[in-house]
């Protein structure tokens, strides 16, 4: 078997294979504060003592909930003398403009947690005074006084030369051989002090939580037999050991969610699709991401907390480039202060979850909404569904409010929930200088099929995929990562041909290092090279890929004419006669490890005269309540094609598709909606 689980904030899902390589789904409750029984429950019912284990994947929210819930350990910081401040210091650049109430973001380790040491490195890694180790003693006694869990090192240029931070780390560990240390160095190799800091800062703040949480999993793992070969997802798309993801915990900030959009870059590989917008709805958030030309946008720009009116915290470890919000199925809709109908961000969860769940909730969310309307089976609840309740909390919290009927209470949550997500989908597109009509969605989670339909017809896309087993694909997508590690080292330089010699000298050191971390001999990697441009003298750059780990001159001349037509389509303007400069150098390794691939199912046993299940009444806005066939997905066979309006489901998961819309199932299980005038 072939194992991979993805623990969601209401469900935690399950895929695995067979023997015979055939591909299987469950999911389960998330069971918040001991996740990993959730994980060990929905695994009790495929797994037993006689099963072998070929690998185990696994993707957690536990870092971001630990991060966003501020439960993490207690953290000393150790900078160089005179910079004690840099967290508080921050950006000037402020997202709210013409507020003159904005507060900078709260550090995480507050003032009298930092301590600063005696030395100094300057910008080309050159020893300017040594490292006063006189100083560590004091230190040390000081963070242990003030019950420091965590110790963050995050000396000035350390991503140039790490020997002092090595050096404090030895010394630190002499007299306290038992705290959580991170080195700015072995997070993050990027210059850029604040985003440097406050990165090593939140590795360390998750470290002891992430430790213990991996290290219970491992062992209740093994009470199932379930041993060796355990992988946990990284946020840059590919997997990593257990053990390294102790170290560098941050480096899991997005663990699960990314694995969904790997996936969608797959499997628009296999239909030939190779624009495609991601889109994954769960219990509690919404996510999209942007895949152009096959490859999914890996980025160090990324922040946690951050919105229109907040900076956020920066995290400049490899992240695939997505945009999360507070929507997902379990998303409260409420009326706010002013009289304004909010959905989200805060959810249910698991327990109580909706109302429909019957668990004692009596707010109304989206789930209960879209249950109301006629979108959403009452079969395939746990618990008999109660529509007298959902009904009854529609009614006081919006209609009520608002004078409107209930259903009309319901379709406005919907709208407003699908504008936040059209907002969503907006930033990672159409504000990037990308026409959405030239993508496909791929949309899943529990509740993407339900909203993608609607939001592509919005932005006026050509088609919709519904992937198979979509309610579960993030933890499908596992199940196609690899092995990945990323290098990314700051080379400021020209990129011209007089610097060739030195680029390709840090390229050579840059695959040399990967080669020495990687577990298995060079013959089952392969590398991909990328170069942060930007015209000398600005401050953002451009990211570009290389098809070769050799760059000659010719190849130096195209990547600047690729980066002039980028950087217009980014930036809205290019400066043709500017020199460009490189910033940093990027190499990802990959492992060419037997990931599952998608398989063409067997539809010779099926019965299509029985597709049509039962016929529901649907709420249609502007139209009204309209009688409207449901098929069952389990019974579609290639070729059969499905006019809207209409309802294609299966247990976990449900596609409402409109008038003059059709929807047809392919070769692989995957659902292909066509839209209008596409």
């Amino acid at each position: 078997m072939k194992i991979a689980t993805d623990i969601g904030g209401t469900f935690t899902d399950l895929v695995f294979t067979d023997e015979k390589g055939n591909l299987h789904f469950d999911k389960g409750h998330t069971t918040p504060g001991h996740f990993e029984d959730g994980i060990l429950n929905v695994l009790g019912r495929h797994v037993t003592e006689e099963s072998f284990i070929e690998s185990f994947i696994h993707g957690s929210t536990v870092i971001i909930n630990t991060l966003t819930e501020r439960k993490g350990g207690v953290v000393g910081l150790i900078t160089t003398k005179g910079f004690r401040d840099v967290l508080e210091i921050a950006r000037g650049n402020r997202p709210d403009l013409y507020n003159f109430k904005y507060k900078k973001p709260e550090p995480f380790v507050e003032r009298y947690l930092r301590q600063e040491i005696d030395e100094r490195i300057d910008f080309k890694g050159n020893i300017m005074k040594a490292l006063n180790t006189e100083e560590v003693n004091d230190i040390v006694r000081k963070f242990k006084e003030l019950g420091v869990e965590a110790i963050a090192i995050s000396l000035i240029h350390g991503y140039k030369n790490p020997i002092h931070e090595q050096q404090l780390k030895e010394e630190i560990l002499k007299i306290w051989p038992e705290v959580y240390i991170t080195l700015s160095s072995e997070t993050i190799k990027e210059y850029r002090e604040y985003e440097r800091t406050n990165t090593t800062v939140l590795n360390s703040y998750v470290k002891p939580i992430a430790h213990a949480y991996l290290k219970s999993l491992k062992e209740k793992l093994s009470t199932i037999g379930i041993t060796d070969h355990l992988k946990i997802m990284q946020s840059n798309g590919g997997t990593t050991s257990f053990d390294k993801a102790m170290e560098l915990p941050i480096n899991l900030v997005e663990s699960g969610p990314v694995a969904g959009m790997f996936g969608a870059a797959k499997l628009g590989q296999l239909l030939h699709e190779s624009n495609i917008i991601a889109f994954d709805v769960g219990g509690t958030t919404a996510k999209c991401s942007l895949i152009t030309d096959g490859k999914v946008n890996v980025t160090t720009d990324y922040y946690i907390e951050r919105n229109e009116k907040f900076a956020g915290y920066p995290i400049k470890t490899p992240v695939v480039d997505i945009v999360e919000i507070g929507n997902g199925g379990g998303s409260i809709a409420r009326v706010d202060q002013f009289g304004s109908l909010k959905v989200g961000p805060d959810s249910a969860g698991a327990k109580p979850g909706p109302v429909a769940y019957g668990l004692g909730n009596t707010q109304p969310t989206i789930t209960d909404a879209n249950v109301y309307l006629g979108r959403l089976s009452l079969e395939n609840f746990d618990n008999p569904v109660s529509i007298d309740k959902v009904e009854e909390a529609l009614v006081e919290a919006i209609a009520k409010p608002f004078n409107v009927s209930a259903e009309e209470a319901a379709q406005g949550i919907l709208d407003i929930a699908n504008s936040n997500m059209l907002n969503a989908l907006k930033l990672i597109s159409i504000r990037k200088g990308y026409d959405p009509e030239d993508f496909t969605m791929v949309a899943f989670g529990g509740g993407g099929p339900l909203h993608a339909i609607n939001l592509a017809e919005e932005l006026g896309m050509k088609k919709v995929i519904i992937p198979y087993g979509s309610s579960v694909f993030s933890a499908l997508g596992m199940m196609m990562t690899e092995y990945r590690q990323d290098y990314i080292q700051t080379s400021l330089m020209d990129f011209d041909k007089n610097h060739l010699a030195a680029i390709q000298a840090n390229i050579d050191e840059a695959i040399a290092n990967a080669y020495a971390d990687a577990p298995l001999s060079q013959d089952h990697y392969y590398f991909e090279i990328n170069y942060d441009l930007r015209y000398k003298g600005q401050e953002h750059a451009v990211k570009l890929n290389a098809s070769t780990s050799t760059l000659h001159e010719e190849g130096l001349l195209e990547l600047a004419g690729a980066f002039h037509i980028k950087h217009k389509q980014e930036f809205s303007f290019d400066l043709p006669a500017t020199p460009i400069e490189l910033v940093n150098l990027h190499l990802t390794i990959y492992g060419k490890d037997e990931a599952v691939q998608f398989k063409e199912l067997d539809f010779s046993h099926i019965d299509d005269s029985t597709c049509i299940k039962t016929k529901r009444n649907l709420y249609v806005k502007g139209t009204g309540w309209v009688e409207v066939n449901v098929y069952d997905q389990q019974k579609l066979v290639p070729g059969y094609v499905i006019a809207g309006p209409a309802i294609v489901e299966n247990p976990t998961s449900t596609v409402v598709i409109n008038n003059k819309q059709s929807i047809e199932i392919d070769k692989y299980g995957n659902l292909i909606v066509e839209m209008e005038g596409k």
